[in-house]
């Protein structure tokens, strides 16, 4: 089997996968388009043990109701139940997902709404076969075609998204400023150890603080990378600014948010740069 034979097949066999997905899809078949995605209440919040493990999250009481019958669950994170719980306060809403009929296998996630459609497996059958449509032109015609075929999707999405990023990062920092700070206080050091593949150990800390907003609400949440020292951060006061809408968003060193924003600008530019370099190298070599 030559060349175009393995593209062939590599593209007829990836090719069925998206189009089972997106028949499903449209037919609403996907377990993503049949779960059931309610938004539940933080009931009650306890803070975390000083030492403990941050895997399991902040642990939280929920409460949430199936719409197809009615009935009120009250819930807990303890276990495995979908994504951490990293900033938490009584009333604050957060998304419950679960199979239809079995309301006892929720998960929680902070976006309710993401990948309800179900095409993340097809959308990704679709990639692969642009990535053999490359590798082919690259083999077959000449190998600055790889250059253009990694650079035009490159720069697409560059153009694309640097502008959103930019707006997005201009609009937390507005709201992160447009109140008074609060005062906050470390509660809990939070220690993880682990082992990599080479039999290396390795130490995480995790600091956990509770601020009071303006508004009266009390916010429990992690804060993993904007302490310093965060190992002997236990009991330290901090100075917290938040964005009104969602007490969430927040951060104890203001000028961090800014130094990170304008590094975000710079490695949104330079990815542009090398996506537009690429493609323009290619097609000088063609």
């Amino acid at each position: 089997m030559g060349l175009q034979g393995y593209l062939a097949l590599w593209c007829g066999a990836f090719g069925t996968v998206a189009l089972v997905g997106y028949g499903r899809s449209l037919a609403g078949m996907t377990p993503a388009q049949r779960a059931v995605r309610v938004m539940g209440r933080i009931e009650r919040v306890r803070e975390p043990r000083h030492g403990s493990s941050q895997r399991d999250g902040i642990p939280v009481v929920v409460s949430f109701q199936d719409p197809s019958t009615g009935q009120e669950f009250t819930v807990t994170n303890d276990g495995d139940h979908g994504e951490r719980i990293s900033v938490a306060w009584t009333g604050r809403e957060i998304g419950v997902r679960y199979p239809r009929g079995r309301p006892h296998a929720y998960q929680f996630t902070g976006d309710l709404w993401a990948g309800r459609r179900g095409l993340g497996w097809p959308n990704f059958a679709v990639f692969l076969i642009y990535v053999g449509l490359v590798v082919f032109a690259a083999i077959d015609w000449s190998w600055p075609w790889a250059l253009i075929g990694f650079g035009v999707p490159w720069t697409v999405s560059g153009v694309f998204h640097m502008p959103q990023n930019a707006r997005g990062e201009s609009r937390r920092i507005d709201a992160l400023t447009s109140r008074p700070p609060v005062q906050g206080r470390v509660i809990a050091v939070l220690t993880d150890t682990g082992t990599d593949s080479d039999g290396h150990t390795s130490t995480s800390h995790t600091p956990v603080i509770a601020f009071t907003t303006h508004e009266g609400t009390n916010v429990i949440a992690y804060c993993a990378d904007e302490l310093p020292d965060p190992p002997n951060s236990y009991g330290r006061d901090v100075t917290i600014h938040y964005t009104p809408d969602d007490p969430a968003v927040f951060t104890p060193n203001l000028t961090a948010e800014h130094r990170s924003r304008s590094l975000d600008t710079a490695l949104s530019v330079a990815a542009l740069l090398i996506g537009v370099a690429a493609v323009v190298v290619g097609a000088v070599l063609l």
